[in-house]
């Protein structure tokens, strides 16, 4: 059956990896002529790491891209033979499937890939020199010299420039060591396109590698719309909720569907994760009683669940800066102006003053990096609803309405979105009178 992938973004939170899954298992229910394939486009934070572990969920399989690739368009061949066999057995094989090309073994290692032209090349070497066929040839003797061969993950591209410029019309794919197939010049009539379904996002500059060559089926998400031009009309759910495991789970119900007790499990993670035990703004009711919902299925308490799942987060002061940063990064663009917010939950603020110099250099290091203009990291309590504000230097943080309690550091309580409360006030600040 056709492969769909289903994708989260590049920077796989738990709302994004949870509903990945999620609704893979409901697509695989209600959807028997396709597969679905959960998908994560990047690793895993040490902190989302660290809170699967201990809610025993496995990640879904990282896809460094979707380009397509060798392995898409390779032939896979339904027989093969040994080098020392006679002729006749050559002759046998064409007469009755008439291959574009045969492996040839020795004593079962790969020896090469015997095409048509390396046979009618040889025949009419014989021909030329003796006037007849030698009666102990083998197929060992009509083997040429062949060029190295592919591998299953190679681009479609960059294989298809490899075999236009080699004198061979086919050429060996292998998987590391071991043979796995074929392609020739007919495989590459025509490029294939991997489908997928973006989940937590819907901006193609947050997506997988190479979304632009793949053919999108759907968008599930819960953030602002910008997506992009598609060629066919396709089902999109967007809406203003806390979570993407909030509309995974009302999809279910819409199906007349109960998640069972693991993926119920799932869902309730990434929810919790993403409206921080429904204490975010970004907290709708509709969350609320899916919360409530889903815990009955897994049997767990909500606040006991949100509580063991954010223990397991080490204290920033423990964490790499710069991946700890770039864990929940996202971007933006205001009147030309390129903003980077990243958020991280911690337990306790009392240790900011230890890590906090350590952070606002790294901060700027990624600011420069990534060529923006101005870059934040909220550090959030998600137990206390209070955060703390790390920026680089900027002409419009003057603006920002927070209390300012250190060279580029503010206090924020009872401010814990990224979306409905930070973006709006840097938004704002860049508009200030004086920028």
């Amino acid at each position: 059956m056709e492969k769909i992938y289903i994708t989260g973004h590049k920077n796989p939170d738990m709302d994004s990896i949870c509903s990945a899954y999620a609704y893979s298992v409901l697509k695989n229910i209600i959807d028997r002529e396709h597969t679905y394939v959960p998908v994560r486009p990047g690793h895993l934070s040490d902190s989302v790491k660290a809170i699967l572990g201990a809610l025993k969920i496995d990640p879904p399989k990282y896809m460094r891209n979707v380009y397509p690739k060798v392995s898409d368009v390779m032939l896979i061949p339904e027989e093969h033979l040994e080098a020392d066999m006679p002729l006749t057995m050559l002759a046998r094989s064409y007469k009755d499937s008439n291959p574009s090309a045969i492996p040839i073994y020795d004593q079962g290692k790969f020896l090469g890939l015997l095409s048509v032209d390396d046979i009618t090349h040889w025949f009419m070497s014989e021909l030329v020199d003796d006037s007849r066929i030698s009666e102990e040839a083998t197929i060992r003797d009509l083997l040429r010299e062949y060029d190295p061969p592919l591998q299953c993950s190679d681009l479609f591209e960059d294989a298809k420039q490899s075999l236009s410029s080699s004198q061979n019309r086919g050429l060996a794919v292998f998987e590391g060591e071991e043979f796995r197939g074929f392609v020739t010049r007919r495989c590459f009539l025509h490029a294939p396109s991997y489908k997928v379904i973006m989940v937590d996002h819907n901006e193609s500059r947050q997506s997988i590698t190479g979304i632009e060559t793949a053919t999108v089926v759907e968008i599930v998400d819960h953030h602002r719309l910008d997506a992009s031009k598609t060629n066919l009309p396709i089902f999109i759910d967007t809406e203003p909720l806390g979570s993407t495991c909030t509309i995974v789970y009302q999809m279910f119900l819409r199906h007349n569907l109960t998640p069972d007790a693991y993926t119920a499990r799932v869902l309730l993670a990434g929810l919790i994760s993403d409206t921080l035990i429904l204490k975010s703004p970004t907290t709708t009711e509709v969350d609320r009683e899916t919360a409530k919902a889903l815990a009955r299925i897994c049997e767990v308490d909500i606040e006991e669940f949100g509580r063991e799942m954010f223990s397991h987060v080490e204290s920033l002061a423990k964490r790499d800066p710069e991946r700890a940063i770039l864990s929940d990064f996202k971007k933006y663009t205001e009147k030309g102006i390129a903003l980077g917010i990243g958020q991280c939950e911690v337990t306790t603020l009392h240790d900011v003053e230890v890590y906090r110099e350590t952070y606002l250099r790294t901060l700027e290091q990624v600011r420069e990096k990534n060529g923006l203009n101005w870059a934040t990291l909220m550090i959030t309590n998600v137990i206390n609803q209070h955060s703390i504000l790390l920026t680089t230097g900027y002409k419009a943080e003057k603006f920002l309405p927070y209390r300012h309690i250190g060279e580029k550091v503010y206090d924020m309580p009872n401010v814990m979105s990224r979306k409905k409360q930070l973006l709006p006030e840097m938004l704002y600040a860049l508009n200030g009178p004086s920028t």
